[in-house]
């Protein structure tokens, strides 16, 4: 999932995650593998693996495959060797780029992102060029297709410890602080809620709009780059999307 909760972007993004549904398991696999690495198999005492377990959910992953995930990376030696590396940069035009990357070669993974930036109009900048245009939230997005009771959701989610609930025509967005995500999507699941989206997110506090057509052809291609590349597991961009 990449930028911020736009509802036509989220279904956009939504279809293309139902083709590419292997290969997203596959990333939110690894996630999992580094967060039990780091904090033990309990998500109730591992909170990134929470995290990571919430992600998976909120993308269709089978409870199934999820503890086999978690038991696969309980063994020994599993996730040794991927860190966590932020990227920053700048899109065509000055659009901020954040991406998140999970990578066993940092050599690799550097050179495949100047690439990418480098191609498509964009220049890789260094570590908080970009990160302090952002906030990071957790964010859950739920249809508003009739079914969800308006004050309902807002009384659940503000009881479970949410920020804030914001309600748009076609969707409900409910932001809470990172430390809070797991929390609030544990509450607000059993309370019967389904997610379009729910994840930890870094939210554009300003947005660029491109008007011109190569630009936004560059960006289009750059942020499919970076989705596609194995190591990247989330990209984040204060691009305008119409």
């Amino acid at each position: 999932m990449s930028g911020h909760s736009k509802w036509s972007t989220i279904k956009r993004k939504k279809g293309e995650a139902d083709a590419k549904r292997g290969k997203i398991f596959t990333k939110i696999g690894r996630e999992i593998a580094v967060a039990v690495k780091s904090g033990g198999p309990d998500p109730t005492v591992n909170s990134k693996l929470k995290d990571a377990i919430a992600k998976a959910k909120a993308n269709n992953m089978p409870n199934d495959t999820i503890s086999r995930s978690i038991k696969k990376a309980a063994g020994e030696g599993a996730g040794d060797n991927f860190e966590n590396i932020i990227y920053e940069g700048y899109g065509p035009s000055g659009v901020a780029v954040i991406v998140e990357t999970l990578t066993d070669n940092r050599n690799r993974t550097a050179a495949d992102m100047r690439h990418y930036f480098d191609k498509f109009g964009g220049n890789l900048g260094t570590s908080g060029c970009v990160m302090f245009m952002f906030d990071q939230k957790g964010v859950f997005v739920i249809e508003n297709n009739g079914s969800v009771d308006e004050e309902k959701l807002i009384g659940d989610a503000l009881e479970a410890g949410a920020d804030d609930v914001t309600t748009e025509t076609e969707y409900f967005e409910v932001t809470t602080s990172p430390n809070d995500f797991s929390a609030v999507y544990e509450a607000l699941e059993a309370a019967g809620y389904t997610f379009e989206d729910a994840q930890v997110q870094y939210v554009p506090q300003t947005y660029v709009k491109l008007t011109d057509e190569k630009d936004i052809l560059n960006m289009n291609k750059l942020i499919d780059h970076l989705e596609d590349n194995d190591d990247v597991q989330s990209v984040w961009h204060n691009w305008e999307e119409e």
